[in-house]
């Protein structure tokens, strides 16, 4: 009766479609604000993510994600520091490279898995002011918190091949005083695969 009950426990706990673990990977499209050194949106992002489901429906795992966000500045004179000056176009520019832990919860475990995740962990941060003759930079650590929306959708049998879409907003408590930045706001959307 008890390796019964065993055996008939290990197939309910296995009856969920794929494996017990995802890999998502993919293109990610961010928008920086609620600062004044570069506003601008971009597409030049990319993310990492994987986790283990140690229950059907909650996962927790990894993520590192790059974004780089880019304003253009026209021809004119500007203080390089030093009683130097120079005349020329110039764009601000901020890395940003969040990494740390995931905790996600999924609202079926069928083909098309929507679900939410909260990440927390830390974010690297390096702004620059570049001109075309020298450039200007500074980089720090800080607190990294985001909330995210998706859904991955598993179109073939018997296999965690699939797609995922996802929408998020993120803060990072990184400063920077010599560019005026007081934390970094982001949001954006992330297309990639998932496996």
């Amino acid at each position: 009766m008890i390796l019964a009950a065993i055996v008939l426990a290990a197939s309910v706990a296995d009856a969920q479609v794929g494996r017990r673990f995802y890999v998502d990977a993919g293109w990610q499209f961010n928008g920086t604000f609620s600062n004044g050194f570069a506003k601008n949106a971009s597409g030049w992002g990319a993310y990492l993510e994987g986790g283990y489901y140690f229950l059907p429906r909650v996962a927790a795992g990894l993520f590192v994600s790059y974004n780089t966000n880019n304003e253009y500045f026209p021809k004119a004179t500007y203080d390089v520091g030093g009683g130097s000056a120079v005349t020329t176009d110039m764009y601000h520019s901020i890395y940003q490279v969040p990494f740390g832990a995931t905790l996600r919860y999924r609202f079926a475990w069928k083909k098309v898995q929507p679900y939410v995740e909260a990440k927390i962990g830390a974010q690297y941060a390096r702004e620059y002011e570049l001109y075309s003759t020298t450039g200007l930079y500074t980089s720090q650590w800080g607190f990294y918190a985001s909330p995210e929306v998706g859904v991955t959708f598993h179109p073939f049998n018997r296999s965690n091949l699939g797609l995922q879409i996802a929408a998020y907003y993120s803060y990072a408590t990184n400063r920077s005083q010599a560019f005026g930045i007081n934390g970094l706001n982001n949001a954006g959307f992330k297309l990639g695969i998932s496996f």
